[in-house]
């Protein structure tokens, strides 16, 4: 274990964590909600609002760049705690329920419901089918439940990976190495380069990739990308071997000023220069080629995943580490409104896309409209009953164990 002295208990710092991880997939719901609002040719999204807003597309830009890689990072962390409370077997029983099972029955009822909505909005001339949709087989369309899939992948190959160290490495030698190694890279204020050099790589090497896509999401595709196995396979390692060593989160509750402003800087350049490199046909040409731009795109949205996530996961551990209710409750809900949330907030986006309101206050509606229903149907349907326990685990259990629902994945 690191010798990283602490500030404050670990309980309190597994609230912050696991508020950090509800706050994460809420976040999702506020990007899918701007999705529809962001000023891209081609139209990317199902419906594109007639009044597209450059604030909201930063909004999305910023969101996307540190939202998934700071829940696979926290969902290796509580991965590992989950591991280790119950075992080989209650662990694949555990996430088999909470995440195996949603997947198989919320997907065709999500996919279903999706369907008819893009045909709707396929009525008016700025809407229906994106270049993504309707699926063409053999591609499998996750929609946003792409990630619960990765996660079951990601927890087989980490238990299969375990187990060959602990089978081969008897002595525990070399994962005292890779404790120490770990523990010298988070110490370094360069650890976000470091961490950033295999997604960094890959991003060089795909010669279709731009910065607004950031990692790619295997959302089509029952294969898994190799972008998406390094991205998030990396954050969700990186939470596991935190886990190992928690009094390294230490060094990210005192470093979160930094990692924030960094984060910002390198959001705003990342943002400008996605502008640049898809300017209006009639804009002055500049010196430097797409080829350069996308190169100098890729060298700093890498770090920037990095950096950004440090910065909310150290804002959260300086903030949010005391017991919250409202953010217990906030974070035992994000998994059911993650889950449920996209066609509601699809029905809304094409209902307002042809108003002559201004962008922000459809967009609030929007989330006006769709987020007190959602947690009324969580705290009517879900937290007391099967559902409930089937998501995020007894609630005695959840006295046991703080951190319960999907915090645990």
């Amino acid at each position: 274990m690191s010798q990283a002295t602490t500030a404050a208990p670990v309980s309190e710092r597994l609230h912050a964590l696991d508020a950090l991880r509800g706050g994460a997939l809420l976040l999702g719901i506020v990007l899918h909600a701007a999705m529809s609002f962001v000023p891209v040719s081609p139209r990317i999204w199902f419906i594109q609002d007639t009044h597209p807003s450059l604030l909201l597309g930063l909004l999305t830009f910023a969101i996307h760049v540190f939202r998934m890689t700071t829940f696979f990072l926290m969902a290796g962390f509580f991965a590992r705690m989950s591991f280790h409370h119950r075992g080989v077997r209650g662990f694949l029983r555990d996430r088999l329920q909470r995440i195996g099972l949603p997947l198989v029955i919320g997907w065709p009822i999500l996919f279903a419901s999706m369907y008819l909505i893009a045909i709707w909005a396929s009525h008016f001339p700025n809407g229906g089918w994106s270049r993504s949709w309707p699926p063409v087989l053999p591609n499998f369309p996750l929609t946003h439940l792409w990630f619960i899939y990765v996660l079951l992948e990601l927890y087989v190959a980490m238990l299969l990976l375990r187990g060959a160290f602990v089978r081969l490495d008897k002595s525990g030698i070399w994962q005292a190495v890779i404790d120490r190694a770990f523990a010298r890279i988070m110490r370094n204020p360069l650890a976000p380069l470091v961490l950033a050099i295999p997604i960094g790589i890959a991003f060089c090497l795909d010669q279709r990739w731009i910065n607004v896509m950031g990692v790619r999401t295997p959302d089509q595709s029952l294969m898994t990308n190799a972008q998406a196995w390094i991205g998030f396979g990396t954050a969700f390692g990186g939470g596991w071997l935190l886990h190992r060593q928690i009094g390294l989160l230490r060094l990210l509750e005192r470093r979160w000023l930094a990692h924030l402003l960094l984060a910002v800087g390198l959001i705003l350049i990342g943002f400008v220069l996605s502008g640049v490199m898809f300017s209006a046909p009639g804009a002055p040409k500049l010196p430097v080629s797409f080829a350069a731009l996308r190169l100098a795109s890729a060298i700093l949205y890498a770090p920037a995943i990095w950096i950004a996530t440090f910065a909310v996961m150290g804002l959260a551990l300086r903030f949010m580490s005391g017991f919250s209710p409202a953010w217990r409750y906030l974070a035992d809900a994000s998994y059911w409104l993650y889950l449920i949330h996209l066609p509601i907030v699809t029905v809304l986006q094409v209902a307002l896309s042809q108003l002559d309101w201004p962008a922000l206050v459809k967009f609030a509606v929007i989330l006006v409209v769709a987020i007190p229903p959602m947690l009324a149907s969580y705290h009517l349907f879900v937290r007391f009953t099967f559902i409930g326990a089937v998501l995020n685990g007894r609630r005695a259990e959840k006295r046991v164990l703080p951190h319960g629902g999907i915090a645990t994945a």
